[in-house]
């Protein structure tokens, strides 16, 4: 077994012995120092490298939902390392008060691979997506300042991104939360057309949604979103978090319905593994936040826009676009085979490399199940798994991924 107690060199250029802790000494420090806010699997992650993890005790894992996409290229992406060492040589941290390079470089090549206009940077999806609900208030100002969102959304855990959050469950126990915000069924025109007031000053939506069980929208649905938009004046939002950057086989989701929003809200992916988060806002609404109306300490830091320019330059010359089509059809071929094979899996629904496998039963413990096995996915809605692998995924880690299910699956069943 592969042990992580290895020799190191410190910063003095000695060699030092580093004593790494077991599985349970740091599940004990967590339950002793660490706030219980998320309900975390037994499993302490301490190397990875593309689409493996390695845990403390030396165990290999194949990822294949790495961080709710967050290491979209995969752990330690060698591009994306280089550029983080070559950056932390010359300066982490530059003021917004004053001018930094690379984000200005970044916002350039989000905004003629996107929208045509400007990019606010911060430092997750949530804060993209609070930028999105004072941006569209400032546009809408004084008279519209509400958002219509989806039910079975999810916009993040700050207070306005949970309020418009369309799932209960997540906003129990914070009210009152703030007002403003309507929640209408997903894929229903009509739906919003009903809820749209004289106060209403954007429609939000994710293309696909991710924790509500990878629901897809349909094209017609969002074509008509486009046009009642332009017709009662509203901005149009896509929440990108967790489908930009390759995810679904194009750039961005909205690639594949010929639409286009007024507004891109980004953060996973987007750095390949440092946190960053963007809003990218087109032509002629984009000067809407001016300056004092709205910052971010950290947004932008030439860290993570170093990072994020090389996920840009890793995506187009590995050809990982392609990659993730082929590998998604071929993903979805192998699932399609399970679905014959099991009754219990009830549909199959995704795009790309964002798939998920709803079951006709609560199938958490299917996840532990592929742990155990070395596989990691995520189940959301207690009936639906998720598998999300980096866009460097081959056909054998597929296969491999899909031997681990098919067990995990029968063992269940049985």
């Amino acid at each position: 077994m592969y042990s992580w107690r290895a020799r190191s060199v410190d910063t003095l250029g000695t060699r030092r012995k580093i004593n790494i802790m077991k599985t349970e000494e740091v599940i004990e420090l967590y339950n002793s120092f660490v706030m219980p806010t998320y309900r975390q699997d037994p499993l302490c992650l301490v190397k990875g490298k593309g689409i493996k993890v390695w845990d403390v005790e030396g165990k290999e894992y194949l990822d294949f939902f790495p961080g709710w996409a967050v290491s979209g290229l995969g752990h330690c992406h060698p591009m994306v390392t280089l550029r983080i060492r070559e950056q932390l040589k010359r300066i982490i941290h530059i003021p917004n008060n004053y001018y930094n390079p690379k984000q200005a470089e970044l916002a350039r090549v989000l905004s003629k691979a996107s929208l045509g206009g400007k990019v606010f940077f911060c430092n997750s999806g949530a804060e993209a997506n609070e930028a999105a609900i004072k941006f569209a208030r400032a546009y809408g100002y004084p008279a519209k300042y509400e958002i219509i969102s989806m039910k079975d959304s999810f916009h993040g855990r700050t207070l306005a991104a949970l309020r418009m959050t369309g799932q209960l469950k997540y906003q129990k126990g914070f009210g009152p939360l703030p007002k403003g915000f309507t929640h209408v069924p997903f894929n229903d025109l009509k739906a919003v057309k009903k809820a749209i007031t004289p106060k209403t000053a954007g429609v939000i939506i994710e293309l696909i949604q991710g924790e509500g069980g990878i629901n897809v929208a349909d094209k017609e649905y969002v074509k008509g979103l486009r046009n009642l938009c332009n017709k009662k004046k509203l901005l149009l939002i896509f929440d990108e978090v967790q489908t930009g950057m390759g995810r679904t086989g194009k750039l961005f989701c909205y690639q594949h319905y010929g639409v286009e929003p007024d507004i891109m809200t980004l953060a996973k992916s987007l750095g390949g593994g440092v946190p960053i988060g963007a809003l990218v806002a087109r032509k002629g609404i984009a000067d809407t936040l001016k300056p004092g109306m709205h910052a971010s300490t950290f947004g932008g830091s030439p860290l993570v826009c170093s990072s994020s320019l090389a996920v840009f330059r890793a995506i187009k010359e590995e050809r990982l676009l392609s990659n993730a089509v082929r590998m998604g059809q071929y993903l979805k071929k192998r699932l399609e085979e399970l679905k014959s094979k099991y009754k219990i899996i009830n549909e199959l629904r995704g795009l790309g490399l964002m798939l998920g496998v709803e079951l006709k039963k609560e199938s958490s413990s299917i996840v532990s199940q592929c742990r155990e096995r070395g596989l990691l996915i995520n189940c959301t809605q207690k009936r639906v798994l998720r598998l999300m692998p980096p866009l460097i995924v081959t056909k054998a880690d597929v296969d491999k991924a899909i031997d681990i299910l098919d067990e995990a699956l029968c063992d269940w069943k049985n």
